[in-house]
């Protein structure tokens, strides 16, 4: 097939949805397809090699507010109405709902080409973590509005298809994420690394992954810590990532090891070499971290939606907890690491449990959905 990927945000940017539209992108071209890739221009950023048959076109776009390192596009209905009338894609997939997936939408309606959006991020929950709550009616509808133009809204899990259906979302579609069991490895512990975070052999090292920011519920990371430490003197807390707390958060915590943004191997390195994974955030629509723990061996405390609903297993792969039950994350956290046989059990478990979220399967199952969508009128 000839697909049109349309985003917002793409590496070199970090962050769940840049990656997961990557890894899409590049299965679905070594499967044979050939990509138009529509993302925003990144000024002082060179543009990445990309394999053939992996075409891009870059467009303006400029910096999110109150989130440095994230950008977004400018409208751009007449450049894609034309670039998609020249050389016409069997579909069109939206993979976010910013100003440019709106103008991406328009044009393949426009054109009568099948478009599917992907529901990534939970900007109505977003607003209340930046103190615009009132605002999350207005966003929620702005969003149903554009995934109902479209074809097909595809999403990670059956939960969030039935809470999307329930507030009026049509055309919900599921497609599993996988994860790179190859790179996410138990393997790739590293001692010399958990040395440098000030660990010996025995020692208890409780990481975090992901952007640190407002959205992510970090004090309540923070506050399992505190409370295994009570328990496990040796623990030490590592920070793997970067976002607009991470200097405050540097400020409040200077005991504990912060490693910055880490990539490819190295982030692998950094997840194999970890006990435990805290991940305490309620705004994801899956939580592609969660799965990456697995594949590493690396048992999860994680509430019961997202990824660790769909794929964790409470007591076999690590601890879920009802959603929003602060009280019960801390006290599963502390449970999980005091217990080293058990601890170890699980992270054996997960990695077992992820060996079958195979990336190949997800851009399959892709693939077959776009081609399934219906060719419209042109509206």
């Amino acid at each position: 097939m000839h697909i049109a990927v349309v985003t917002e945000t793409y590496p070199p940017e970090v962050n769940g949805v840049a990656l997961t539209v990557h890894g899409l992108v590049a299965q679905m071209a070594a499967d044979g397809h050939e990509l138009l890739l529509v993302r925003p221009h990144q000024p002082g950023v060179s543009a990445l090699p990309l394999p053939q048959p992996i075409e891009e076109l870059l467009v303006a776009g400029a910096a999110l507010p109150k989130y440095p390192g994230l950008r977004f596009g400018f409208p751009a209905s007449r450049l894609l109405h034309r670039r998609f009338g020249a050389r016409r894609p069997d579909a069109v997939y939206v993979a976010t709902e910013g100003p440019r997936g709106w103008s991406a939408v328009r044009a393949a309606r426009r054109l009568g080409i099948p478009v599917a959006t992907g529901f990534h991020t939970r900007f109505d929950s977003y607003a209340g973590a930046y103190g615009l709550g009132p605002l999350t009616p207005l966003v929620r509808r702005w969003l149903r509005i554009l995934h109902n133009a479209s074809g097909a809204t595809i999403v990670p899990t059956t939960e969030l298809r039935d809470w999307l259906e329930r507030r009026g979302f049509q055309g919900v579609r599921v497609v599993a994420r996988g994860v790179d069991t190859a790179l996410f490895d138990p393997a790739r512990r590293d001692a010399r690394l958990r040395a440098r975070w000030g660990l010996r052999d025995d020692d208890l090292a409780v990481i975090y992954v992901g952007r640190i920011a407002a959205e992510k519920n970090l004090e309540l990371a923070v506050r399992a810590f505190e409370a295994i430490r009570e328990r496990r003197p040796d623990a030490r807390f590592a920070w793997v990532g970067n976002g607009p707390q991470l200097a405050r958060t540097k400020r409040e915590h200077p005991d504990h090891h912060f490693a910055g943004l880490r990539l490819g191997e190295d982030l692998a390195a950094h997840f194999a070499s970890a006990d435990l994974f805290l991940f305490p955030s309620l705004t994801e629509t899956f939580g592609n971290v969660t799965i990456e723990a697995m594949a590493a061996g690396v048992p999860a405390v994680a509430f019961d939606y997202g990824a660790a609903h769909a794929h964790l297993r409470d007591g076999v792969h690590g601890r879920i907890v009802p959603c929003d039950d602060a009280a019960a994350f801390v006290s599963a956290a502390v449970e999980v690491a005091v217990d080293d046989a058990a601890r170890q059990e699980m992270g054996r478990a997960a990695r077992r449990a992820a060996l079958a979220l195979s990336p190949e399967r997800v851009a399959r199952d892709f693939v077959g959905l776009l081609a399934s969508l219906p060719t419209g009128a042109p509206a």
